[in-house]
């Protein structure tokens, strides 16, 4: 076999932190064509060490070992990948003509790598293993650069990477360059039908190399069963016009991207519908239960696996959503409308629905129609992706479908049922790290912020549940503050009718950890409203006024003075007596800092 994936079956921080430390060893040619690739990726791939040593450190103490879960096995095998990819483009020389095709499949693998090691950091528990603020915002720090990366390989010219995407990098440069050479030199565009398939996967499932766990603490992924793009196990494999087999999103991306060639034959797609492979799948899950390996989707063969382990015949369900989504295609107005309406529906009513929306391919033409001229289609269009976000497995497609601009132009210019669900889909998404990163640098924020001041009331609360999860993200709040956000806060504040005072309080406590925004809610004249607030507000008003008033004052006498001057004292006596639990941590640290400026 030409490639083959190896995963170690039980890798520790420390393992991973040895593979970090040699790649941070590896010599980079000085004259060689991937020199600022290299380095990029490897002072990257550094930058993760700290974040290894609190995951080992904070393994070594507990009494029971660390269980890595998927998250660290995604992290795992994205930095086996970088290492293998150092070994051949650290010292790759271009000088020979024959070599331009392995140079450009190089190229390629950055940008996969770059989205591997991007997707690997967004479900990391920091709270659960402990990680530091420090820490954390140097992990957050890496994947916006990982972000910026992986755009800047997106955004190079496709004919750069058409080529490249037939070969897996493999440690023997000789073997690259054979291999490359051996692409290059063909068209063929071999079959891909059923028989072929079993057959060949036949002979690779007994090969005695794809061992069990039990045998071997390593296993290896047959070839045909990761997508030529991603080089990752396939969950939903399609089938595109030239017979070959990829992972849906990844091909969907590539052919949104504008190309239209088979990116492992070079040839023009004569269409761009791409056919499930039910008999891939069907080996894949049969692969990753003799292998004990979460499977990577729950649908096989047109059943559905439920949580109890049963299995549910869903294929007459699948068939009919999938001659819906066909229907979204239609160059009728009238037909497409009514599609997506009936998808919005079923969307809405269980997991199973959104299981099978998602397997039908609906996510892109979806996303395609948020942009589109019928109010009834958009605005039903945005309540789907809405309903399937709410099904965490789909947030990644979502994400991958390149959503998030088309959503914000929906929250920016749609009718107000349009931008409600814009706002309510944004704070879906927003519930990974990576994603709140994503989406905060799309200029959500200030559309957002518009709709909590000038929404209707439902439109403020999707909007505000959106922004204060975008600003537990240290790099959004200094976005957050560009756009005007204190004093939009404050004018509600400042109004006791006003029905959204709570949120306002809540997104203003998450911002007051922050530098500038220190600055700029005193500059905006918040200390008075807040020490009203703590007087007359709700038990929970009063807490979050407290929390905010103590962020404000610590380091800083001017500050401290200055709520002793407005007779804050009283109402935090009361509060430290009477409040919450929290609440009376807050006022308490309060006056301990007010007593020890009296003594000063």
């Amino acid at each position: 076999m030409a490639a083959s994936a190896t995963v170690d079956n039980h890798p520790t921080a420390t393992t991973l932190l040895s593979s970090i430390q040699e790649i941070v060893k590896t010599s980079i040619s000085s004259g060689g064509v991937f020199k600022r690739d290299c380095t990029d990726l490897v002072r990257r791939v550094a930058l993760l060490a700290h974040l290894l040593e609190e995951i080992r450190d904070f393994d070594h103490n507990q009494s029971q070992p660390l269980d890595y879960s998927r998250w660290f096995s995604d992290l795992t095998v994205a930095i086996q990948a970088a290492k293998r990819l150092l070994d051949v483009a650290s010292g790759f020389d271009d000088s020979s003509s024959s070599n331009d095709g392995a140079a450009k499949k190089i190229a390629f693998q950055f940008q996969c790598v770059t989205w591997k090691l991007e997707k690997s950091l967004a479900d990391i528990p920091y709270e659960q293993l402990e990680i530091s603020e420090e820490v954390h915002e140097q992990v957050d720090l890496v994947k916006v650069q990982l972000h910026r990366a992986a755009e800047r390989y997106g955004s190079m010219n496709s004919k750069l990477f058409s080529r490249a995407m037939s070969l897996r990098v493999d440690k023997d440069e000789d073997n690259v360059n054979r291999q490359a050479n051996n692409v290059y030199g063909t068209n063929d565009s071999r079959s891909c039908d059923e028989d072929r398939i079993v057959n060949r996967l036949g002979r690779v499932k007994s090969c005695p190399n794809v061992s069990r766990p039990s045998d071997t603490d390593t296993f290896t992924i047959p070839e045909d069963f990761l997508c030529p793009i991603s080089l990752e196990l396939m969950r939903d494999p399609v089938i595109v016009s030239t017979g070959q087999t990829y992972e849906r999103a990844y091909i969907q991306r590539w052919t949104d991207c504008g190309n239209l060639s088979c990116p492992k034959t070079q040839q023009k797609l004569d269409h761009l519908t791409f056919t499930p492979n039910y008999v891939l799948r069907s080996l894949i899950s049969q692969w990753c239960v003799d292998h004990n390996i979460e499977q990577p989707a729950a649908l096989t063969n047109g059943k559905l696996k439920k949580s109890d382990g049963s299995l549910l015949d869903v294929s007459g369900d699948l068939a009919a959503i999938e001659a819906l989504v066909r229907k979204l295609n239609s160059q009728s107005v009238d037909e497409r409308r009514n599609a997506v309406a009936e998808i919005r529906s079923l969307s809405k009513r269980s997991t199973d629905n959104r299981i099978l929306i998602v397997e039908a391919g609906a996510i892109p033409t979806l996303v395609s129609l948020l942009t589109n001229d019928d109010v009834a289609t958009q605005e039903n269009a945005v309540t789907c992706i809405l309903n399937l976000s709410i099904y965490e497995n789909n947030k990644g497609l979502i994400m991958l479908a390149g959503a998030i601009p088309s959503i914000v132009q929906v929250l920016r210019s749609g009718t107000m049922e349009a931008r409600e669900n814009s706002a309510a889909t944004l704070f879906s998404l927003s519930l990974g790290d990576e994603n709140k990163i994503i989406i905060g640098a799309s200029g959500a924020i200030p559309a957002l912020l518009e709709l909590l001041q000038n929404g209707s009331t439902r439109g403020k609360k999707d909007a505000a549940t959106a922004l204060f999860n975008l600003c537990i993200y240290q790099g959004n709040k200094g976005r957050a503050i560009r756009s005007g956000m204190i004093p939009a806060l404050l004018k509600i504040l400042s109004d006791s009718r006003n029905c959204m005072v709570d949120e306002a309080l809540t997104i203003m406590s998450v911002l007051a950890s922050n530098h500038e925004a220190k600055a700029a809610i005193v500059k905006a004249g918040s200390i008075p409203v807040l020490i009203d607030l703590l007087r007359t507000g709700l038990p929970r008003n009063k807490e979050n006024a407290a929390s905010i008033l103590l962020s404000l004052c610590k380091r800083d006498l001017e500050n401290l003075a200055c709520i002793s001057r407005l007779g804050a004292v009283i109402p935090l006596t009361e509060l430290a007596m009477n409040g919450a639990e929290r609440a009376k941590r807050k006022a308490s640290s309060l006056l301990e800092h007010l007593r020890k400026l009296q003594q000063v």
